[in-house]
C-alpha cells in the first residue's frame, strides 16, 4: 500500500470538526521511535515521494539510495499531532494494556495520537471515494468497513497495540464503530493440530485455517451483515467450541495476527488483499525474546494458575525453570517463526 498524496490533500477537511485543527504536509508521515519499555522501536512509513529525505534537515538521507519509507524521529513525529485530543485516560489505559506492558500517556499522545490523524485522514477520503463511486454508479453500495492489518512476533505488543488504536479511532465522530478481529480465532483447533502431527506448529501459517480467515474478510469487505468469526481463548489454548463474534458493518475493523503480511501459495487471495492500510509491529530479536521471558514470569503468576490453563503444569516451575523453559519456546518455536515466517513480511507493510 503507497501513500497518495493527494487523499491527503484531499481529505484535510475530514478535520475541521477539530478546533485548532491544522492541514497535514501532505508527502510525508511516518515516525522514528516509539519506547516500549525503555527501548526503541523503529517506525516507517510507506510513501511514493521516494526521492524525499527522511526528515526535515536530515541531508544524510539525499545520499542513499531511493526508498519507498519516510523515517521520523519520535519529536518529529508527535508534531504530526496537530490539535489530535488526547481522549484517553490512566484508568482507561490501564485495561487496555497486555500483561507486563508498559506504556504510559505520554508515549500515547506522541506516538498514537499522531498515527490517529493519519488513519482518520484516510478513512476520511476512502468514505468520499465509495459515495463518489455510488453516484458514478447510480446505486447505493452497502457500508464498507475501512481496514487496518496488524502484524508482528508473540511479545512485541502487536494486542495492545490493536487495543489502543480501537480505542483512539473510535473517538472521531466520522467512524465510531471500530472493531478488533484477532487471527488466534482462524488457530486449527487442537485436535486437529495433534491430528495432524504440528501441535509443535501452532502460530505457523500451516496452523490456521486460511480459507477460513479470507472468507471472513471477503464478506466483511464486500459490506455482508452480521458476518461471524471464530473465538479464541488463551486460558485453554483452544477455539471455544459455539462461540462466536459478530461483525455487523463497522466503521472500521482492525484484524491483528503473526501472519497476515504473509503471501504464497494460498490460493487466489491473500488475507493482505483485503487491507486498506497495514502495520508492522517490529523490535530487534533479542529485545522482543526477552519480552516473552519476561511475559511468561508474568504468566507463570497468574493465568498459568488457574485450573483451567491449558498451561497449568508451568505454574509450578521455579525462576529458574521457567526463564530456561521461555527461552526454549522462544528459540525452537516463536523465534524461529518470526524468522522464517513473520519478519520477511515487514517490508510489505504501510507503516512500521
Amino acid at each position: 500500500v503507497y501513500h497518495d498524496p493527494s487523499c491527503l490533500r484531499s481529505s484535510t477537511e475530514a478535520e475541521s470538526a477539530r478546533p485548532g485543527s491544522t492541514s497535514v504536509t501532505p508527502a510525508t508521515v511516518e515516525p522514528r521511535e516509539s519506547v516500549r519499555g525503555g527501548l526503541t522501536v523503529t517506525v516507517t512509513f510507506v510513501t511514493d515521494a521516494t526521492d524525499t529525505p527522511a526528515a526535515s534537515g536530515n541531508r544524510a538521507a539525499e545520499s542513499k539510495p531511493p526508498s519507498r519509507y519516510l523515517t521520523f524521529n519520535r519529536d518529529d513525529w508527535a508534531m504530526l499531532r496537530a490539535a489530535t485530543p488526547l481522549t484517553l485516560r490512566e484508568p482507561e489505559l490501564a485495561q487496555l494494556k497486555g500483561i507486563n506492558e508498559e506504556i504510559d500517556l505520554e508515549e500515547v499522545t506522541k506516538i498514537y495520537l499522531p498515527l490517529s490523524r493519519l488513519l482518520n485522514l484516510y478513512v476520511s477520503a476512502t468514505q468520499n471515494l465509495h459515495k463518489v463511486s455510488a453516484t458514478f454508479l447510480g446505486a447505493m453500495k452497502p457500508k464498507v468497513p475501512y481496514v487496518i492489518g496488524v502484524a508482528g512476533s508473540v511479545a512485541v505488543g502487536k494486542s495492545t497495540f490493536a487495543r489502543i488504536l480501537q480505542a483512539l479511532l473510535a473517538q472521531w465522530p466520522d467512524h465510531p464503530q471500530v472493531d478488533l478481529i484477532t487471527t488466534d480465532g482462524f488457530l486449527r483447533p487442537n485436535r486437529v493440530l495433534e491430528e495432524r502431527g504440528i501441535m509443535h506448529r501452532k502460530g505457523f501459517p500451516e496452523s490456521y485455517d486460511t480459507r477460513e480467515l479470507i472468507r471472513v474478510m471477503r464478506e466483511i469487505k464486500s459490506g455482508r451483515r452480521n458476518v461471524e468469526a471464530p473465538v479464541y481463548s488463551h486460558v485453554v489454548y483452544d477455539i471455544v467450541d459455539g462461540e462466536r463474534i459478530v461483525i455487523d458493518q463497522p466503521d472500521i475493523v482492525i484484524l491483528e495476527g503473526l501472519n497476515v503480511l504473509q503471501s504464497g501459495d494460498q490460493g487466489a487471495d491473500f488475507v493482505s488483499d483485503y487491507f486498506d492500510f497495514s502495520i508492522y509491529i517490529d523490535g530487534d530479536e533479542h529485545d522482543v525474546e526477552q519480552w516473552y521471558v519476561d511475559r511468561f514470569l508474568a504468566l507463570r503468576e497468574s493465568v498459568f494458575k488457574n485450573p483451567d490453563s491449558f498451561f497449568r503444569f508451568y505454574a509450578d516451575l521455579t525462576d529458574e525453570e521457567a526463564v530456561d523453559t521461555a527461552r526454549e519456546i522462544w528459540r525452537s518455536i516463536n523465534g524461529l517463526n518470526l524468522r522464517e515466517n513473520i519478519l520477511p513480511t515487514r517490508d510489505r507493510a504501510s507503516l512500521i
